[in-house]
């Protein structure tokens, strides 16, 4: 099967979002099932970050976030801290170094990164709390990543496309070109990815992902 993208401009297809109960069903299990297993069996990794985020700097383990999903719906997303406590406020200082063009914020050497959160980053463990949004149905292994309101609010109606489905901890962005993709590239792949959604193409690219894990491609994402 040929795992590379188009390089023309894509639209959804509509049968791809409705219908197709079968293949959602499929997903929605294995979601479920996945998600509830990886806590399991990753709980002994999730407490070792926990110590060495919070030893640090003293601050709180987790991040949480309100994000976008299918929809245009908001809902909250969490993640391993990789930033100090204060990033938000940060951020609005280094908006002019932004290296990206489009509705999203990329910087290498962000300021604000921790030391362990350059570890936990590079190997996509910050991450790995979304697992619980996905075992409660707000996201799903595979799928767009969930943009942020203002993110959202610079979008046009070809970028609103990728709302169409639940979001995803990977998806094919992540799992191919990580630091090589602009915005124009990922809502590209996005609309990709939902055009040859199916069980299959999930696997590939959960497959992708695990083999990013150990073996970092470089991700700077906000």
């Amino acid at each position: 099967m040929d795992m590379g993208y188009s390089s023309s401009p894509a639209y959804v297809k509509q049968s791809k979002v409705k219908g197709r109960l079968l293949y959602h069903g499929i997903k929605r299990l294995f979601d479920l099932l996945a998600s509830l297993v990886a806590l399991i069996l990753l709980s002994p990794l999730f407490l070792w970050l926990a110590i060495k985020i919070h030893a640090e700097d003293g601050g709180p383990v987790f991040y949480s976030q309100i994000r976008i999903g299918k929809d245009e719906k908001p809902f909250r997303i969490y993640k391993f801290r990789s930033m100090v406590v204060n990033a938000e406020k940060l951020k609005k200082d280094l908006l002019e170094q932004n290296e990206v063009e489009g509705a999203m914020f990329k910087m290498h050497d962000d300021p604000r990164i921790t030391k362990i959160g350059k570890f936990i980053r590079a190997h996509s463990l910050d991450e790995l709390p979304q697992l619980w949004n996905v075992l409660i149905g707000n996201m799903s292994l595979v799928g767009p990543r969930p943009p942020l309101p203002n993110e959202v609010e610079q979008y046009t109606d070809y970028d609103k496309q990728r709302l169409l489905v639940k979001p995803g901890c990977s998806g094919l962005w992540q799992a191919t070109s990580r630091n090589a993709a602009d915005f124009a590239d990922m809502v590209q792949l996005d609309i990709e990815y939902i055009n040859r959604s199916g069980v299959f193409f999930d696997l590939w690219i959960i497959i992708k992902t695990i083999g990013v894990i150990f073996h970092p491609n470089g991700m700077y994402e906000e």
